[in-house]
């Protein structure tokens, strides 16, 4: 084992799981691959979003990000030495669908048989996901999310993947993130594909749920042993102890989680909601809620929700301007640390959010694992150097919130961080960097931070190693 763990770290209890408990890290393929037009990938809503003017900060785009396409050798190099038991990539679907139907594209195929090749040589399991909000052009101009038929796309897509790949790929992940597709792609617009449809959004939310329970038995099918979702969850807490605090924040509690949890986990959605769904909603949900071999929860920051003023707070949202007429308003959580995104540090929230999925779900919950964790910590190397003690004091945090929420009882099998590398931040362009390794985007330089050898050493001393 190194010695370069942090001392104050050092000085405090080790931070061991329990046995067989897997460590990994996280990206995207839209955020790190590059090579956007190479070997036959169509465009996505991401190169479509990016190519009009004011949508991303700075003009920046995903069309080289990391060069991960070309470079995936060097990255499984950097996770190898930090000690990661698995990687969780996306495949990009407009690189092996370009028009989203038909035959899979046969250098898109062969790119996923290198990197997953790669990775089982250097004994790192693959864990990837099908979708992470790349869709295929052709796809949005057909109707996208918004519409039913896309649902017969996507389970041809998993079948694709699972012909090619469940032979070796021993953990899949379907969707992630269904939430944040809806809500900031389409209802909001900050997101590709940039609709502003308020409420009227929600069959986006009912089909990646349709389509999810149709990848899971598409997959299924093709062999594939342990499938999940990758669904982010957090702690709403009411802005005020007034009723219509209280009640706002629980509607929002309802449309930001447990409208994309409870169909999946009860077969049903959170009362009223089904009504505003798209039919057979019965049947659809029988399909939504085909069982699961694990739950994957996306942790970022609990949101304080009061009664909408008319003011919104856009520091709440991210910068996003909510319209007017919403019910409910996402406010600053106040008296925390904050990441340099702006998202409050509050390591107590994760375990409140686990506690509370075994509490709501009790014995139909499947093992959980941590599809992403992490923050925004804008720090640049100064000799070489990149000294990122904030993120390693927000990991240290929240990695011992996990810890004692397992050592309470709650089934967690893995983590896994967000991202082993600084990427593409969607609306954010370039200005966030969420990775362990630092990554000069004009150089492509690799450089592990601080943050990257305290984490290798915290894997290490789990171990026992």
């Amino acid at each position: 084992m190194t010695a370069d763990l942090h001392p104050a770290s050092a000085a405090s209890e080790k931070l061991v799981m329990p046995p067989g408990f897997r460590w990994g890290v996280s990206t995207s393929a839209y955020q790190i691959e590059g090579a956007v037009t190479e070997d036959g990938r169509g465009p996505s809503t991401w190169d479509t979003f990016c190519a009009e003017p004011g949508r991303i900060l700075d003009g920046d785009t995903g069309a080289v990000a990391c060069d991960h396409y070309h470079r995936y050798a060097e990255d499984v190099a950097l996770m190898r030495e930090l000690g990661v038991d698995t990687y969780r990539f996306s495949f990009a679907w407009p690189r092996i669908q370009p028009s989203g139907s038909g035959p899979g594209n046969a250098a898109g195929l062969d790119f996923y048989d290198r990197l997953i090749d790669t990775l089982l040589g250097a004994g790192i399991q693959p864990a990837p996901t099908l979708y992470h909000w790349d869709t295929p052009q052709p796809l949005e101009d057909a109707g996208g999310w918004l519409s039913r038929d896309i649902t017969d796309r996507f389970a041809e897509y998993a079948a694709i993947l699972g012909a090619r790949f469940a032979d070796r790929v021993p953990q899949w992940i379907t969707i992630n993130e269904p939430m944040v597709l809806t809500l900031m792609g389409y209802s909001l617009g900050a997101h590709a594909p940039g609709k502003e449809l308020l409420f009227d959004a929600l069959p986006v939310a009912h089909h990646q749920l349709l389509a999810h329970g149709r990848a899971v038995q598409a997959l299924r099918a093709a062999g594939a042993q342990s499938i999940g979702i990758a669904s982010n969850h957090a702690p709403t807490w009411p802005a005020g102890d007034s009723p219509e605090d209280k009640e706002a924040a629980a509607l929002y509690d309802n449309l930001i989680n447990w409208l994309f949890a409870d169909p999946i986990l009860l077969g049903e959605y959170p009362a009223g909601m089904g009504d505003a769904m798209p039919g057979p909603v019965a049947d659809d949900l029988a399909v939504i809620s085909t069982p699961l071999d694990f739950f994957g929860i996306n942790h970022y920051a609990p949101v304080s929700v009061g009664v909408a003023t008319g003011q919104p707070d856009t520091a709440a949202t991210d910068g996003v301007l909510l319209p007017p007429g919403l019910p409910f308003e996402p406010r600053q959580l106040q008296g925390y640390p904050t990441t340099d995104f702006g998202w409050p540090v509050v390591p107590e929230a994760f375990g409140e959010i686990l506690r509370t999925f075994k509490e709501r779900y009790g014995d139909k919950l499947p093992p959980i694992y941590i599809t992403e964790n992490g923050c925004a910590i804008n720090d640049g190397p100064v000799d070489g150097v990149v000294s990122d003690q904030r993120r390693i004091d927000y990991l240290d945090g929240y990695l011992r919130s996990l810890k004692a929420a397992i050592d309470d009882g709650i089934d967690v099998r893995g983590y896994f961080q967000w991202s082993l590398l600084d990427n593409f931040e969607w609306a954010a362009g370039f200005s966030q960097r969420f990775g362990l390794v630092h990554v000069d985007f004009e150089t492509q330089e690799r450089t592990p931070k601080a943050s990257y050898h305290w984490f290798r050493d915290v894997i290490a001393q789990s171990r026992g190693d």
